[in-house]
């Protein structure tokens, strides 16, 4: 008994549970097909209908409930958040399976904007149960284990539609067991007892984040970050805990001493919150230089999520006019992997990012322009398969580079807000380009015309940022030069030499 009580109290407890939800809630087989479930004789809907009246519903919705997802999740103190999502999920779910019309799966879209938005708390959840030195390790277990359930997903998918193992219909009922395993092992998440700054901890404690630096060594890609981001924005916290305890001591089930400290949880007025968040705002881009690491952030981030929201739709259009097997799966998951590398090798590279960075942003932003205009163009699956490993890979690359050089001044609490920040606004500038060139009651383009924007919009990026790291270049190089030259020697007057 007192060894499980022990484990209980470690803090690899909570992160395992955390893990294996992590696990069993991204396992999503039939996610690669999606279009061809919803456009199939199953649901017998056009592709219009899901391109430009359903698929739009999840941005909207997704910006409506983000905010308001994030602060009742710091209030509830995130594991009912984590319960929550995933009840949502398998609702969206079983709505894919047993609802056909129009209207049901513009309602299934706004539920999964919901599960989206509370994607916060499964990050949040680990912070507020481990201590600040095991933050590292814990992030590199909670996210290695969602990309390792993406890649199972789309791997599993593919392997069940190409060898015809299970209809559609069957592997959906396979996702809703996962889920209902998840969310049992949500339900098993011990509570934390304090949040970031809702309820935060006055005494027995001192604050994780206060006064360290986060530095980003593109071991994760940037569904992680766009997590962590909305972990913390608050760092009022008091310097010491007046209990004279040890952080592990004072740490919410870390060591099984919670019962020997005098711990007093309060909850922080929301005008106070609030007040404090948009005072870190205008301090944290009141730096110029952030300010345009933030402006490719939220430009790019918004580009790349119309692209992969609508690809399987190019896809959809290109494959029937070629007698071809889908490999939407497996696509899915080498695009994964090899993304991930791509982040990954960022952490081993010897390059002043502060000198070169933004003329990569614009280089190869055009590249990934490139990849978009190939796919739009040439009408070959093969090549839309290709385009967009590439354009997924580049995306990771830069996004990684741009995290570093935003997060390498920060504390963890501006990290927090400034990430959170750049994501919110690629969320409204996603909303704007779906209202006016997706959806039915704007433009309502078709799939060919949407990517071409897309691919002009990657484009415009480039120049930009080609333009904007050329001038940075020239400023850095000149400034070297006049460092480097030596100052002028005037000779002394005749008196002085006489002397």
């Amino acid at each position: 008994m007192e060894t499980v009580r022990r484990w209980r109290a470690d803090w690899r407890y909570p992160t395992t549970l955390l893990c294996l939800y992590g696990f069993f809630s991204t396992v999503k087989p039939l996610e690669p097909f999606i279009i061809s479930y919803l456009t199939g004789p199953d649901k017998n809907l056009t592709t219009e209908q899901v391109n430009n009246q359903i698929f739009p519903v999840w941005t909207y919705s997704y910006l409506a409930v983000s905010v308001p997802v994030f602060l009742l999740t710091d209030w509830l103190r995130y594991k009912p958040v984590v319960v929550f999502q995933c009840a949502a999920l398998f609702i969206t779910t079983s709505m894919i399976l047993w609802l056909k019309s129009v209207a049901a799966m513009q309602a299934m879209q706004f539920f999964y904007a919901v599960v989206t938005a509370s994607e916060v708390a499964y990050f949040s959840y680990i912070y507020s149960m481990v201590d600040l030195k095991r933050y590292r390790k814990a992030t590199s277990y909670a996210r290695s284990v969602q990309l390792l359930g993406y890649t199972v997903g789309s791997v599993l998918g593919q392997l069940l539609v190409s060898f015809d193992l299970m209809s559609y219909d069957n592997i959906l009922v396979l996702t809703l067991v996962l889920i209902a395993v998840a969310l049992l092992v949500s339900c098993l998440l011990p509570m934390p007892q304090q949040s970031m700054f809702f309820h935060s901890l006055h005494t027995g404690q001192k604050t994780a984040t206060e006064g360290t630096k986060r530095h980003v060594d593109g071991t994760v890609d940037a569904t992680e970050h766009t997590s962590r981001a909305d972990v913390s924005l608050e760092g009022t916290r008091d310097e010491k805990a007046e209990s004279g305890g040890t952080e592990d001591e004072a740490g919410v089930g870390l060591d099984g001493k919670d019962e020997d400290l005098e711990e007093s949880v309060g909850a922080e007025s929301c005008g106070r919150v609030l007040l404090q968040l948009w005072k870190d705002f205008l301090q944290c881009y009141s730096s110029r230089q952030l300010l345009y690491w933030s402006v490719w952030w939220a430009m790019a981030t918004c580009g790349y999520n119309q692209t992969v929201n609508y690809v399987q739709v190019l896809w959809e259009h290109v494959q029937p006019s070629q007698n071809v097997t889908i490999y939407n799966g497996g696509v899915e998951a080498v695009s994964n992997l090899l993304g991930a590398a791509t982040a990954y090798s960022i952490g081993f590279t010897e390059v002043r990012w502060e000198q070169w960075g933004e003329l990569a942003l614009g280089g190869f932003s055009g590249l990934g322009a490139a990849a978009l205009f190939l796919m739009t163009f040439i009408g070959n699956i093969w090549v839309c398969y290709t385009g967009y490993v590439i354009f997924k890979c580049l995306y990771m690359l830069l996004i990684t580079i741009a995290m570093y050089q935003i997060a390498a001044d920060l504390s963890m609490e501006r990290y927090a807000l400034v990430f959170g920040a750049n994501n919110f606004v690629a969320l409204a500038l996603q909303t704007i380009i779906t209202a006016v060139v997706v959806d039915s009651g704007g433009l309502g383009l078709g799939i060919i015309p949407q990517f071409t924007i897309y691919a002009s919009y990657f484009s415009l990026i480039a120049v930009v940022f080609s333009l904007r790291g050329l001038f940075t270049l020239w400023r850095a190089q000149s400034s070297d030069r006049v460092e480097s030259t030596p100052p002028v020697q005037t000779e002394p007057p005749d008196s002085a030499l006489n002397y």
